[in-house]
């Protein structure tokens, strides 16, 4: 999925992932999202500072 598939996605309500379901991409509700590690609630950015660059491949995010 690409930066903006994962974001229309969300703000559509669906529930989008990274390698597995472990892994929930979240809106921060600040203007950010977070890829949020389910087991132990620790998060890294979707993207880099530039806010193109995404912490993962396009092929990683799926949803579910």
């Amino acid at each position: 999925m690409t930066l903006e598939e994962i974001k229309q996605a969300i703000e559509g309500g669906k529930r989008v992932f990274w390698k597995s379901q472990l892994y929930e991409v979240i809106n921060d509700h600040f203007g950010g999202y977070l890829i949020v590690c389910m087991d132990n609630d620790s998060a890294i950015g979707l993207t880099w500072q530039d806010g193109k660059t995404m912490n993962g491949k396009e092929e990683d995010f799926f949803i579910a």
